[in-house]
């Protein structure tokens, strides 16, 4: 009866087959080294992303809704800002593949960054929509200086401004919310920031408002370029060293910008193709006297909330802007500027309504919540770089804290299955006879070592080497006893009874087994430490089995040397299932019976 049970384990475990990593390597290698005319196509249209939606762009679809955000952005204040330091910079980490760091990312950074963003910018917008002037604030706590100074000049308001802001923000939140209800009925997006723009402008100049009620208007607005300018070289070693943060915070920023609204549109980005256009957009314009440029969350909310479907809303309004600098900046001389604050706070509403969600997403999770946060907070109260640097690095935080002290659990069997769950949380298991079940949901590495001890230990009740040390000293005393001449232990028990007290009351189990479904990977301390308790646990005469290891951790088993030199015990030690473990574990004690 043992030789058929041992074999049955045996015929249910599937053979290992040695993989050739050096081949492996090498046929990667000539794969990606190979040059095809299919792959030198990909490249280009993978370089050139244009080439692949351009032919696939719906005109009747589109067309309106790229028009209408391309003209709906005067409120554009256009982004003179690119350094060729930046963009050479941001061209050789696309060429690096550098683009991994926005899997770092989160969906709780992105929309905490977004929502203190967006209350900075509103901040920003307040003293020109009631009309006040203040001292402009810059850098690190920008928006509660902001608010001190409102409140504090709150009395020099202008009326004229405020009620034209009301009236702005009551038509296009109106508007937007028509738009947002009716929008499958509607062939093209209401032109309605375009409509204000030029009403506004038109009651502004007819009306004196600048002139008589001393309303903040836009002004003259230069007009033409600047001659071109190759970059002084001696400047570039000067910024050099500067230029690298500048580089990595515009290119998150624009990452961060692109994810956040790639998943709210169903579209997927490419981090190293951003960072080429977005270094491109660097290095050409800095030959025309502009600063280091980045995504800009308000300008694209702007965008999005005016109809933009794709890049052609971008050269739209790039001719429009050439066409207001060039020719029709005066005609917006009479312009409110608190016009313009309202189209952009109007906005911002889908950012800010994430607000909303917040009970929501404690439900669902604690500690992204948490992450949501801190993010917000940091970006509005701090500055929006250091946000967006404080969630990600939060986040990364939580995640080490989580695999530090993960969830660990002892399982029982679900009556009449083979399957095995968490005691705690499921009702009417069975506890297996002589076998504790131990499951751990993280990797485990130096880090979280000590905590896999100790949650063992706590959960089986059981510390091994503090067993171990009762043992080697009641054993101590024995012998103590015997030398003395006493043929009766410390007890009062004869010396044939002895051997029953060397098995303590507390150990109820005669095999653990370890659930490893969860563990994704081991480090050196990992496989060190399931070494130790494959030695510990034996000398108390308990096995210890492994179930459901992934092949990453069996290899670091292999090479860690937990099954012997020879793997010989492999067998007996490793199990694909919980299950097998277990009726492994059965058998071992069945047979133990039958011997003695």
């Amino acid at each position: 009866m043992e030789n058929n049970t041992s074999s049955c384990f045996l015929m249910e475990r599937k053979p290992h087959i040695k993989i050739n990593r050096k081949e492996v390597i090498l046929a990667k290698l000539r794969k990606s080294c190979s040059c095809t005319p299919q792959k030198l196509k990909n490249f280009v249209m993978d370089f050139f992303p244009v080439l692949r939606w351009l032919p696939k762009y719906q005109c009747k679809e589109y067309i309106w809704g790229d028009v209408m955000s391309g003209k709906g952005v005067y409120a554009i204040g256009i982004a003179t800002a690119l350094t060729f330091v930046a963009g050479v910079y941001q061209v050789l980490m696309g060429i690096f593949r550098l683009g991994f760091v926005s899997m770092y990312l989160s969906e709780s950074v992105l929309d905490g960054f977004a929502t203190g963003a967006s209350l900075t910018i509103l901040t920003a917008q307040v003293k020109y929509l009631i009309g006040i002037k203040i001292p402009r604030s810059q850098g690190h706590g920008m928006l509660v200086i902001t608010w001190i100074n409102i409140f504090r000049n709150i009395s020099q308001a202008n009326l004229c401004d405020v009620i034209t802001s009301a009236i702005c923000i009551v038509v296009l939140v109106t508007a937007k919310e028509l738009g947002d209800r009716y929008k499958h009925k509607l062939k093209f997006p209401l032109p309605t920031e375009l409509v204000v723009i030029v009403v506004a402008t038109l009651v502004s100049h007819y009306g004196k408002l600048n002139e008589v009620y001393a309303s903040s208007v836009s002004g003259a607005i230069p007009t033409g370029f600047i001659p071109p300018k190759v970059p002084e070289f001696n400047l570039m070693l000067r910024v050099a060293v500067d230029a690298l943060p500048l580089a990595i915070v515009s290119f998150v920023f624009t990452v961060s910008l692109s994810e956040m609204f790639a998943k709210k549109y169903a579209y997927t980005i490419r981090a190293n193709q951003e960072m080429f256009a977005v270094g491109f957009c660097n290095i050409i314009p800095s030959f025309f006297h502009s600063f280091a440029t980045s995504a800009a969350l308000a300008k694209t909310l702007v965008k999005t909330s005016t109809g933009c479907q794709t890049q052609i809303s971008g050269v739209i309004s790039a001719m429009m802007v050439l066409l207001v600098l060039l020719f029709l900046a005066p005609l917006f001389y009479s312009l409110q500027k608190c016009v313009l604050a309202c189209i952009i706070i109007v906005s911002l509403r889908g950012a800010l309504r994430k607000f909303r969600d917040v009970p929501a997403r404690y439900h669902v999770n604690k500690v992204d919540t948490l992450v949501w946060v801190v993010t917000m907070s940091a970006s509005a109260l701090v500055s929006t770089e250091i946000g967006l640097l404080v969630g990600i690095v939060f986040s990364m935080l939580c995640i080490i804290v989580r695999t530090q002290r993960p969830r660990t659990a002892l399982l029982g069997q679900i009556q009449d299955t083979s399957f095995y769950e968490d005691d705690l949380e499921y009702e009417n298991l069975s506890t297996v006879p002589k076998v504790k079940i131990f499951r751990f949901e993280a990797p485990l590495y130096y880090a979280n070592r000590n905590y896999f001890l100790k949650s063992l230990y706590r959960l089986t009740n059981l510390d091994p080497n503090l067993e171990a040390a009762r043992r080697k000293k009641y054993e101590k005393k024995e012998k103590q006893h015997l030398k003395k001449g006493n043929h009766r232990t410390a007890n009062g028990l004869g010396i044939g009874e002895t051997t029953m007290q060397l098995v303590p009351k507390q150990i109820d189990f005669q095999a653990l087994v370890v659930d490893c479904s969860s563990i994704s990977f081991l480090d050196t301390t990992g496989v060190n430490t399931l070494k130790e308790i494959l030695k510990d646990y034996k000398n108390l005469n308990i096995s210890v089995l492994l179930a459901c290891c992934n092949p990453s951790v069996i290899d670091s088993l292999k090479r860690g040397g937990y099954f012997g030199r020879d793997f010989g015990c492999m067998q007996e030690m490793l199990f694909y299932s919980i299950h097998n473990a277990v009726l492994f574990a059965k058998d071992q004690k069945l047979s133990a019976d039958c011997s003695v």
